[in-house]
């Protein structure tokens, strides 16, 4: 009679493998009891069944939302701790709940950064037929091809403004193809 591949077990390092990380995360895993063998092998070694890699996509699941793994023993301790399973879930939700308000912080961080990118890639589209003529300094001020001085975007501005001690250690400020005119030996 063969076995039914839906129960075989494996050893760690396949465990590892299916889920792409490395033994050493298999074993902090159950260090941090967040991670059983099904049974061990004659020879002591560990066996896992298809529900550990559940188990491991849930911890990365949740470590790519912010947890880390002490956080993540943490609730899972006190979840297991718990008087009743409505008091179980409060706690678990009280966590997620939590996570999601930073979550949803970040998001909105993330939206306003995503348009100052977006206006500097606009703004910046119209620059690569500027003339070679210009220094790199002179985009801080920049009034060609339809930018007006001074409102050039933050995230690009920021780039163009030079410090007081940097605009006195090069008094001379030319781009590096005129330098380099032919018939100018």
């Amino acid at each position: 009679m063969q076995e039914d591949p839906k129960h075989k077990l494996l050893r760690v390092g396949d465990l590892a493998k299916a889920v792409g990380k490395t033994v050493r995360a298999m074993h902090l895993y159950e260090e941090l009891g967040l991670l059983e063998p099904q049974e061990r092998s004659e020879g002591g070694f560990r066996l896992y069944g298809k529900d550990a890699i559940d188990r491991i996509q849930w911890i990365i699941k949740l470590q790519a939302i912010g947890f880390t793994l002490s956080e993540i023993q943490g609730f899972v301790a006190d979840f297991r701790s718990a008087q009743s399973a409505p008091e179980a879930a409060a706690r678990v939700r009280a966590i997620f709940a939590e996570k999601q308000a930073r979550l949803r912080e970040q998001i909105t961080q993330l939206h306003a950064i995503e348009t100052d990118v977006a206006d500097a890639l606009t703004y910046l589209d119209s620059c690569h037929t500027c003339s070679t003529e210009y220094a790199p300094t002179e985009c801080g001020g920049c009034d060609h091809h339809g930018h007006h001085k001074g409102e050039a975007p933050p995230l690009f501005a920021g780039i163009t403004k030079r410090s007081e001690a940097d605009r006195a250690a090069k008094a001379y400020d030319v781009p590096v193809g005129m330098l380099y005119r032919e018939g100018n030996n």
